[in-house]
């Protein structure tokens, strides 16, 4: 487990990830979900790939091995 979304080729529609909001960079507070858009081209990046999920919130990748937070999988 780590910081894991940092590169674009392990990142693919319909993942479960967590991402961090712009607005929660400095608490850095995720928010978790399933990706939609890759919004990132380059293949690689430091802060993690931005992307956007299914119900429309942008935010950098942040995990991409996630345990569901309910307990579920």
């Amino acid at each position: 487990m780590g910081m894991n979304g940092q590169y674009r080729k392990d990142i693919h529609p319909g993942l479960e990830v967590a991402i961090v909001l712009k607005k929660d960079q400095r608490s850095g507070k995720l928010t978790y979900g399933i990706v939609k858009d890759i919004l990132t081209s380059a293949a690689f990046h430091s802060r993690g790939i931005k992307v956007r999920l299914e119900d429309g919130q942008i935010g950098r990748v942040a995990e991409t091995d996630v345990v569901d937070p309910d307990g579920e999988g």
